[in-house]
């Protein structure tokens, strides 16, 4: 029973990350495009997690990490761009 439920919900997060392609590819602007950039990198947190248990293995925690590092910190560089047009912003001294 509770490896039935397991392979719903990765069904169900697989199908959250086909409607949040959908947003990137015909998102009305560029904010909401980046908030769907970061729902698929939650959702494949999920997906790995749900994957760890299934297989019983701890391998994929140090994953999970990473990707939760990485959606987070493109989430801001992504709109510190938007907000400011650049990324790394340096002081020039004339």
């Amino acid at each position: 029973m509770f490896d039935t439920l397991l392979k719903i919900s990765m069904l169900l997060l697989t199908f959250s990350i086909v409607i949040a392609l959908y947003r990137v590819i015909r998102g009305p602007s560029l904010s909401d495009r980046i908030l769907a950039l970061d729902s698929i990198g939650y959702n494949v947190i999920g997906i790995v997690a749900i994957l760890s248990i299934v297989l019983d293995s701890q391998s994929y925690l140090e994953t999970i990490l990473l990707i939760g590092i990485l959606a987070f910190l493109s989430t801001v560089v992504l709109c510190k761009f938007l907000e400011r047009g650049v990324v790394i912003e340096r002081k020039r001294n004339h």
